[in-house]
């Protein structure tokens, strides 16, 4: 049974997508800059929601995800990585009683592109060799619903992340169309 912000999310995307017409937007963000934004919780939906999604410019999760702004909080990085956005994660819930948990990846990601062995060869051409260990991981994925189901059994399975109550879900977005599809 969906959650009442899931079901806000189906319905809002919904709407997004119908009038969706940015789907050929580059991978790369047009002014390459990097912006973080972490929304302040409101009272206004059934549970405060964190969300988790990456930081491809051509996703705009307030847009598309139907989050207005005090909504929720919105973590993003490389790939909607769930182990890389935990600190964030443990300081909503614990800290800010944040209840129910979207974790969102995309369709063309560019964690889908590459390998660990090809990111830590060109860190090392640009910075030098040695800047990083070799054992390094970029958390690459080569199936993106597996890479979701993945992230959301590791969040489920975390010691430190809060269960009781909480609701924890997997999407995908496609960026093509603009729409959102449940995964787990």
């Amino acid at each position: 049974m969906a959650t009442e912000n899931q079901r806000n999310l189906i319905s809002r995307n919904e709407q997004y997508a119908s009038q969706f017409t940015a789907g050929s937007l580059p991978l790369p963000p047009a002014k390459n800059y990097l912006l973080g934004t972490i929304l302040r919780p409101s009272s206004s939906l059934q549970r405060l929601t964190g969300q988790v999604t990456c930081m491809d410019a051509r996703i705009d999760a307030a847009a598309a995800f139907g989050i207005n702004l005090g909504d929720a909080h919105i973590i993003r990085n490389a790939g909607g990585n769930a182990k890389d956005a935990l600190r964030s994660i443990l300081i909503s819930q614990h800290l800010l009683d944040t209840r129910e948990i979207l974790l969102i990846k995309h369709t063309g990601c560019g964690m889908l592109t590459f390998s660990n062995a090809d990111a830590l060869e060109l860190v090392a051409k640009n910075s030098g060799a040695g800047v990083l260990s070799s054992t390094f991981d970029f958390q690459p994925f080569s199936s993106l619903e597996q890479a979701v189901k993945d992230d959301v059994e590791w969040l489920k399975g975390h010691g430190a992340v809060m269960h009781d109550g909480v609701e924890i879900s997997g999407w995908v977005y496609e960026v093509d169309t603009g729409k959102t599809k449940h995964i787990v």
